[in-house]
């Protein structure tokens, strides 16, 4: 277990090299102690501010990921070769929705015009996905009345995918989006989000795959003027799941909340990697991730990234993580940054924090005559409850009561 302090300005990129690089035709390799790099040639530099990462849709621009990338360095990346290196079926698949007045699911072309406006991949898993797709599925929502689908993909099966998806709120529309992931996977995504001027929209990404699954995702979200997005990450089932959603504060008076709910068992890894660029002025976010594990060799991945930019004046934001670890032999990495670059703000912070279960609180209830296991079960159920009761959904939000309950069930013998 584990609880990294806060870095800033501390990333690398990967910049794709000519023939010959610029120290190269200086000085021969190896001259004066200037080295290669692993990879053979000089190739990395130091990104200097987050918004500087190298982007591209094309997977040939990035190099193979070895697991000592600074995106790639928490994540059990051998498990996974065939969504970074190996080709991924990018054709449609097998999707579920239910009704909603306002609310179309369609397959769209690659050339839509709305591909590519809320962000673009920073590693190599993205663009593997975003090279391969053959049409993209796009949930467009109008009208400004409150409304609700979910969209359920449960039959991907086992072999290697890549998808895009769309979700575009219409200007003054509000809606709730639910996408959930169930059954085998093994899936490569990119999932953007565009919010219009005055949007309301709440987008809820569940994943309860089988416990073999692995699903890597990238979610970026581009939100308009005085446009409100909450962000809401349930990661309970699967092998491995890395989700990581990048959203840019891009009209004056946008908001966002980011919420993650977390709970790895033994041999599970849960990772998230949160990016919020305040991009125009006014803007205002917060980000609330919070886990638990349990088991041998539970391991989850948070690292938070907030930058300030230097017309984001009037800005608010404040990030935080909690881990709670329920047994021995689990690890929690939970790594905040912030960067600010304009002294006109509102407020910036951030806070991190990855312990055991609270004595008092178990003697306060195990003095009122509750048994110790289930003074557990009801400590673990508040620390939880906290962001299950903020989506807003109320038939979702007793769904995941109950499955967290179902996750405590085993920890009792742990």
């Amino acid at each position: 277990m584990s609880a990294a302090s806060a870095l800033s300005k501390s990333a690398l990129k990967t910049v794709p090299a000519p023939s010959t690089s610029a120290a190269e035709s200086v000085l021969p390799a190896g001259q004066h102690g200037i080295k290669e790099h692993s990879d053979g040639r000089f190739g990395y530099v130091p990104v200097q501010t987050r918004s500087d990462r190298f982007k591209s849709v094309n997977v040939a621009d990035f190099e193979a990921v070895t697991g000592r990338e600074a995106v790639w360095k928490h994540s059990p990346v051998a498990k996974f070769t065939d969504l970074t290196a190996g080709h991924v079926d990018g054709s449609r698949y097998p999707v579920e929705s239910t009704p909603s007045p306002d609310i179309s699911v369609e397959w769209v072309p690659r050339t839509d015009a709305r591909i590519g406006t809320a962000g673009l991949p920073e590693e190599r898993a993205a663009a593997n996905a975003w090279s391969a797709f053959d049409d993209a599925l796009a949930i467009t929502v109008s009208g400004e009345e409150a409304k609700e689908i979910t969209v359920t993909r449960s039959t991907l099966g086992n072999s290697t995918r890549g998808a895009h998806t769309i979700i575009e709120a219409k200007p003054f529309s509000q809606a709730t989006v639910i996408l959930q992931n169930t059954g085998g996977a093994r899936l490569t995504e990119n999932l953007e989000i565009i919010l219009g001027e005055s949007a309301n929209l709440t987008v809820v990404s569940l994943q309860e795959w089988d416990d073999s699954a692995v699903h890597l995702a990238n979610h970026f979200a581009s939100v308009g003027r005085d446009a409100r997005l909450k962000h809401v990450v349930v990661s309970l089932g699967g092998s491995i799941v890395r989700i990581n959603p990048s959203v840019r504060l891009a009209g004056p008076g946008s908001d966002t909340l980011l919420l993650g709910l977390y709970f790895a068992d033994a041999g599970q890894h849960l990772e998230q990697q949160v990016y919020v660029f305040h991009d125009a002025p006014k803007s205002r976010s917060r980000v609330n991730y919070k886990g638990a594990l349990q088991g041998q060799g539970a391991r989850t991945v948070w690292i938070g990234d907030v930058l300030i930019g230097n017309k984001a004046a009037g800005t608010d934001s404040y990030e935080q993580n909690r881990n709670l670890v329920l047994t021995e032999g689990t690890r929690a990495d939970s790594i905040p940054n912030l960067e600010i670059e304009t002294g006109d703000i509102v407020g910036a912070g951030h806070a991190s924090a990855t312990g055991r279960f609270d004595d008092e609180q178990l003697f306060y209830l195990q003095a009122r005559g509750i048994t110790e296991e289930e003074a557990r079960r009801l400590v673990v159920r508040g620390f939880l409850t906290e962001v299950v009761q903020q989506i807003g959904s109320p038939e979702l939000e007793a769904r995941l009561q109950l499955a967290i309950e179902a996750e405590l069930i085993g920890t009792d013998d742990k």
